[in-house]
């Protein structure tokens, strides 16, 4: 099995989309531009990484008042610290900065809808494809 997607049911799907290409450079796999609006994002990588809709047929979650270690959406920052600082010029707001003590920095934002997600600087990366 390969992991294809997740999905979030978010209350203005078009405009968070066009939120994660401007600013976190992801590009649209695929959209509906009828209801519920589904948005298919992919990374640089060209990986599907997050389906975002909005859809009444689901209770909307209140992503805002959940705490961050139970959902966010991670990627990886070269320079943490400078993109916190360019996305809240975007909007996202500052929930955690944490160094860690590999000399690894992760820091916890929340986008302008809630959600949360977290800048990943490792001193270690992930292998990537």
């Amino acid at each position: 099995m390969k992991f294809e997607h997740f999905a979030l049911n978010v209350p203005d799907t078009r405009a968070q989309a066009a939120w994660y290409v401007a600013h976190l450079g992801f590009t649209v796999a695929r959209r509906r531009e009828d209801a519920p609006f589904t948005h298919f994002l992919a990374d640089e990588t060209g990986r599907t990484v997050v389906e975002l809709y909005s859809n009444p047929k689901a209770a909307m979650p209140d992503y805002a008042t959940q705490h961050p270690l139970v959902f966010h959406i991670a990627v990886v920052a070269a320079d943490a610290k400078a993109e916190r600082a360019r996305l809240e010029q975007a909007g996202a707001t500052l929930f955690l900065e944490e160094p860690q003590p590999d000399g690894s920095m992760l820091i916890m934002l929340r986008d302008p809808w809630g959600v949360a997600l977290q800048l990943c600087q490792r001193t270690k990366p992930f292998p990537m494809p």
